[in-house]
């Protein structure tokens, strides 16, 4: 081999130790590692892959659209959802680890606060009640005909301490009807129209869209309508962590919070691009997705509104003493 071509290939061979030296330095791939690419691939992020605990109700539309509108993608977030029967469970699911962040109606949040039992930050917010999105149901066969006839009764709940629980209390506090005898009757959800039907409940406290999917199975009427009163616009659902998970993913958890920021503004302005994803994950017929009260989508977290939970459960005596919601709302991402 000629002197010319030893010098060429020990060249060629020192270009490429140096490339190689620089790539183990930066610790970046040759090809594809521009920061620009962060946000789609995942860079930065403590975690690209997440679960979330959910309930199959209308208050996850707008994280329905950042799943498959590629919302969470476009974050870099690879989102699995698991189906939870209530908001006590899916809390659970997340204090256990079993998922990272948990959909929930907000009492259980700060029922677990109370009793320091969890260490939970609510890290978004969900729905809250809008007229004739919530109401407590019966059947034309039953003997309850009005919010009077509910004291002593059978009710369905999802479980206690939740919010199916203290807005029915809610109700018939403002109505003047004693709740103490009620015979509460814990079931999942897709449960109550059936019980009701069979006469194992004479009343259940329903979301949409089992408000509407009642009424067209069993001929479910309302006895009343939750959003009155103490109850009125009540903040009904958001979603949480345990403090430990969020303390060690603030960049995944502010990659969730935009994605649901953006898909919740979308649910908001164009309701033809839920009715969809109802019909898919809710399992709701075209038809009564069309129709059915949407709850009201928020997803930045406001302490002074939030607050009205754990006001409104001290004084139904489900929590025995004062909870600052503030303390509790973890980091919002500004953009």
């Amino acid at each position: 081999m000629s002197s010319g071509r030893v010098r060429t290939r020990r060249a060629a061979l020192g270009l490429a130790l140096t490339v190689a030296a620089a790539t183990a330095l930066t610790g970046c791939s040759a090809l594809g590692s521009d920061d620009s690419n962060a946000s789609s691939n995942g860079g930065g992020l403590e975690k690209s892959k997440i679960k979330v605990s959910i309930m199959p109700t209308t208050d996850l539309a707008p994280f329905w659209l950042a799943l498959d509108g590629g919302y969470f993608k476009a974050e870099g977030l690879e989102v699995e959802q698991i189906i939870a029967n209530s908001g006590q469970a899916s809390m659970t699911k997340a204090i256990s680890g079993e998922a990272d962040i948990a959909l929930s109606t907000y009492t259980p949040f700060f029922v677990a606060k109370s009793k320091g039992t969890a260490d939970i930050q609510l890290v978004a917010d969900g729905t809250s009640v809008n007229a004739k999105s919530n109401a407590i149901v019966t059947v034309p066969t039953s003997n309850v005909k009005t919010v009077k006839d509910l004291a002593g009764k059978r009710i369905a709940i999802t479980a206690m301490n939740t919010a199916s629980d203290i807005l029915t209390k809610s109700v018939m506090k403002d109505h003047g009807v004693d709740f103490s005898q009620v015979k509460w009757t814990l079931m999942p959800l897709p449960n109550m129209a059936a019980a009701l039907k069979d006469n194992q409940v004479d009343a259940a406290y329903m979301p949409e869209p089992m408000l509407s999917q009642s009424a067209k199975t069993v001929g479910a009427i309302p006895v009343i309508d939750i959003n009155t009163g103490a109850s009125q616009d009540f903040p009904l659902t958001g979603y949480g962590a345990a403090t430990k998970w969020v303390q060690a993913n603030p960049k995944t958890l502010a990659a969730f919070q935009r994605a649901m920021k953006k898909a919740t503004s979308d649910a908001i302005n164009d309701r033809s691009k839920v009715e969809p994803l109802l019909v898919k994950y809710a399992h709701i017929e075209e038809d009564t997705a069309k129709l059915l009260t949407l709850p009201g989508y928020g997803s930045v977290l406001d302490a002074r509104r939030i607050q009205r939970v754990p006001d409104l459960m001290l004084q139904m005596g489900v929590i025995t003493s004062k909870v600052e919601a503030a303390p509790m709302i973890a980091p919002q991402a500004t953009s």
